[in-house]
């Protein structure tokens, strides 16, 4: 099991890679952030469609002109409000500002919960999610790697891992569903229905799009457009970030491959986790309905 090291920071009991996080700016982020009222934030649990709503949110707000997410790294659009490079990209944002955030409810900024900004909070699959991660820490260099699939599994369920519980994060922001502005959403969703999709969102946060910009929204939205969108990619990272040797940060961008990972062992421990953690949320996501 995979343990942290100089490479992790452990703060409010979770995992942050410390290549771009510090205590400062973590206690930062929950204690002293001023959220605006018409702040709109991308929160996800890691490898969970993060680049992918940063992505959608950019042309809803472009209505649907490529240029801003053709032009400007994913990144400095919409930016992550816990990182340590936050402040150089929040002077640039303009009203209505996008962030993105993997924080937990607990270490979310504080301010938040008394405004009326948004929250679009999507989920995935969690074994998809746990095999999505696997890759991760083999592709980025600062992450430590596993020796095999078995290994990361457990420590995947024990929330030893980049940003803590999946199990933790998704089950504590489920319980603000009705304190807050909100809008929950799926991986799965996105990929059966992403125009239907982007309507939704759109009707959450308020914006009216023509029918030719929900088109765009949809076109350049999608896992081929994204790939091929060096802005989006991360292509433009470099090497000793993240090691291109070992694979594309885009990698399948489909739903179910964890069953090409999962012995039916390591599926039934998962599920008997997934039951003891989620108990009365079992049928909240669409995984787990027949």
């Amino acid at each position: 099991m995979a343990k942290p090291s100089q490479e992790y920071l452990l703060h409010g009991g979770v995992q942050f890679p410390s290549i771009v996080h510090s205590e400062e700016r973590l206690k930062y982020t929950t204690n002293e952030f001023q959220v605006l009222e018409d702040d709109v934030f991308n929160v996800t649990y890691p490898k969970s469609g993060t680049t992918w709503m940063q992505e959608i949110l950019t042309l809803i707000y472009s209505d649907g002109d490529t240029t801003f997410s053709h032009s400007v790294p994913n990144w400095e659009r919409v930016p992550w409000i816990e990182q340590t490079s936050a402040p150089a990209y929040l002077e640039k944002l303009s009203s209505p500002r996008l962030f993105t955030s993997h924080l937990p409810v607990h270490l979310f900024p504080k301010s938040f919960f008394q405004s009326k900004a948004k929250v679009i909070y999507t989920a995935r699959h969690p074994k998809d999610v746990c095999v999505s991660l696997y890759h991760y820490y083999r592709l980025a260099c600062f992450l430590q790697d596993h020796e095999d699939f078995e290994e990361f599994l457990s420590a995947f369920l024990e929330g030893n891992v980049l940003m803590g519980s999946w199990f933790d994060h998704v089950r504590a922001w489920l319980g603000f569903r009705d304190q807050v502005n909100i809008l929950f959403l799926t991986y799965e969703e996105l990929l059966q229905d992403l125009r239907g999709s982007v309507v939704r969102i759109c009707d959450f946060l308020g914006r009216q799009l023509d029918e030719a910009a929900l088109d765009s929204v949809a076109e350049n939205a999608t896992f081929k457009a994204m790939k091929d969108n060096k802005m989006t990619n991360y292509s433009l990272v470099p090497s000793e970030i993240m090691d291109p040797k070992m694979g594309n940060f885009y990698r399948k961008g489909i739903s179910g491959d964890w069953k090409n990972h999962f012995s039916q062992a390591q599926s039934d421990r998962f599920d008997q986790v997934y039951r003891e953690k989620l108990k009365g949320l079992e049928d909240a996501f669409p995984w787990t309905k027949p």
